[in-house]
């Protein structure tokens, strides 16, 4: 959420960035912002005014009855009567202005970082860096869902019958295989220095709020309305909030967590055959990293994240490329982020499997997040967080990939998790 201080005092920058976001009414936005937190401000000052002068008279009071003057003292509490009415009027105007003005902001998204690009969709996101050669299949290669079928790692069936679709059942190698990627994306993690965490599953609104997931606009939580708590789309959800509402030391700075668990999201209005098997689910796991950092060192943070991520795919021999993601095409929380994605030789197509993102103080500002700096000043967190990785496409990649026709070869990185070399 940006701060109301910071929206008045670059207002132009406020609405370039938001132009980027290619948001049509931008400045309407900024105007029911602005105008609000004047009405708020203007009820502050008259309440406290009010409020003082209420405190004298009653100080007043109190001398006139000593000394006798009844009458003077009687007609001094009539007036402080009028204006305990008119504190009364006042703080609810304050109160309504402090609800409206926070739901104006709970609207508007994150300013892009300088360096994000203009663009519409992801169409006009900016590959950055490329490594890996395509592999090239026989015409007899196969999609990972009908190789899934074919040495019965995955039941997409199965998922249906006791869930719906979007919830597959992974047997045999294929349970073996994603509790493999699982500790091995954990161990890279934790010898990079981030502590593992395990987390709830489920989170309060003010979980969801605090990371940006709520208001859902889009409708792709699950809420459980008995409870009134929501599945996780994302491990950040639930890591980023064991910092709410702290106010750490600077010596603190930076904290690395890094989390494993399902995530679950309704990906509504997600159809056709480019979200087949397991490119689009509605369950499915994934290794989360997290980073507090001091804001001065946020972006180089970021890098390390990158290069990070980079060091995993290297070493599980996929082909990927990175991307700068466009003004249209960054989250709503995020200042700027980075995708990667696996090629698919199956399918012939880019498949995306971790984002990397800085969120400045977007999400901090909501969880109240704070560190003392040197000066002794409380100071907004920069939050930022990144896919380590996520397993449904990375396993689709080295189904696709890896198939030859012998069968499926173990990426080697990756046979002291599974134990096996070969899926055949």
């Amino acid at each position: 959420m940006l701060q109301v201080q910071f929206i008045r005092e670059h207002k132009d920058e406020v609405l370039e960035g938001l132009k980027k976001r290619n948001i049509s009414n931008a400045e309407e936005m900024i105007e029911r912002v602005l105008s609000t937190d004047e009405v708020r401000r203007k009820s502050q000052v008259e309440l406290d005014n009010v409020s003082a002068e209420s405190n004298k008279l009653s100080k007043e009071i109190g001398l006139l009855f000593k000394s006798g003057e009844v009458r003077k003292a009687t007609l001094v509490r009539e007036k402080t009567s009028q204006l305990k009415e008119q504190k009364e009027t006042l703080s609810k105007q304050k109160i309504t202005a402090e609800k409206t003005l926070q739901q104006l902001l709970f609207q508007i998204p994150n300013i892009p970082h300088q360096s994000v690009p203009y663009g519409q969709s992801d169409e006009d996101n900016e590959e950055i860096f490329r490594c890996g050669t395509n592999p090239t299949l026989d015409e007899s290669a196969l999609p990972h869902w009908e190789l899934a079928k074919k040495y019965n790692l995955i039941s997409f069936e199965l998922g249906t019958k006791i869930t719906g679709a979007g919830f597959p059942v992974y047997t045999g190698k294929g349970a073996k295989l994603q509790r493999a990627l699982i500790n091995y994306f954990l161990d890279k993690n934790t010898t990079a220095g981030y502590e593992e965490v395990q987390v709830p599953h489920l989170v309060n609104e003010a979980s969801g709020i605090g990371t940006g997931s709520l208001p859902d606009k889009e409708r792709q939580m699950y809420h459980i309305e008995g409870d009134d708590l929501y599945l996780i789309p994302t491990a950040e959800v639930p890591v980023t909030n064991i910092f709410r509402g702290n106010l750490l030391k600077e010596k603190d700075l930076p904290l690395a967590l890094t989390s494993y668990t399902p995530c679950f999201r309704r990906e509504a209005g997600s159809y056709g055959a480019h979200v087949r098997g397991l490119n689009r689910l509605h369950q499915f796991d994934k290794v989360e990293i997290v980073r507090i950092e001091h804001p001065n060192r946020s972006y180089e943070a970021l890098e390390e994240m990158i290069e990070h991520v980079k060091k995993i795919l290297l070493e599980l021999k996929l082909p990927f490329r990175i991307l700068r993601l466009c003004g249209g095409d960054v989250t709503f929380a995020s200042a700027l982020t980075y995708d990667f994605e696996i090629f698919s030789a199956a399918q012939k197509r880019w498949l995306e499997v971790s984002s990397v993102s800085n969120f400045e103080t977007f999400q901090s500002n909501r969880l109240k997040l704070r560190f003392k700096n040197g000066s002794g000043k409380s100071q907004l967190a920069h939050t930022l967080n990144g896919s380590a990785l996520a397993l449904p496409r990375i396993v689709a990649g080295i189904l696709e990939n890896y198939q030859t026709t012998k069968g499926i070869v173990i990426p080697e990185v990756l046979i002291p998790y599974t134990g096996f070399e070969l899926i055949s």
